[in-house]
């Protein structure tokens, strides 16, 4: 499978957030298909195929806002991790909140990475890159 395969789906209520992250995306040319849910309520449905929900194909990678209504990043998390086909998802956190809580209650749903978007800020190149380099160089599990 070549890396050009990989999906990549942006959970965030944030428009702005969600512009700055497309626009970056399509400077630097990744060719990736990109989607866009405004909380885990539709992101779940958009990873589970649900009727009327725009599907998302394995693999996929998320970014993850941890601030939104109906259903945050944590609760999306549990669900996640909880469900037999999506449990083995790669998802990063990409989020406002620098508080420790949140950033040990994401590792305990073994994310892929944390990174505070205000910390970015400059160095959001860097988070392409590496975004970039994941999809080329790690092998993604299959879906359960």
């Amino acid at each position: 499978m070549e890396y050009r395969d990989v999906n990549i789906l942006v959970v965030d209520d944030d428009r702005v957030d969600v512009l700055a992250v497309t626009e970056a995306l399509a400077e630097r040319k990744i060719g990736n298909k990109i989607y866009v849910a405004s909380d885990g309520v539709q992101a779940l449905a958009m990873l589970r195929g649900d009727e009327g929900a725009e599907y998302v194909e394995w693999p996929v990678i998320t970014l993850l806002d941890l601030r939104m209504p109906r259903m945050n990043g944590v609760e999306f998390l549990k669900e996640v991790r909880s469900d037999p086909v999506l449990q083995r998802s790669i998802i990063f956190v990409l989020t406002t909140s620098e508080d420790d809580r949140d950033i040990t209650t994401a590792y305990d749903h073994h994310v892929a990475g944390y990174l505070v978007k205000s910390a970015v800020g400059q160095d959001f190149i860097r988070l392409l890159s590496l975004l970039e380099d994941f999809k080329l160089v790690v092998q993604f599990p299959c879906k359960g």
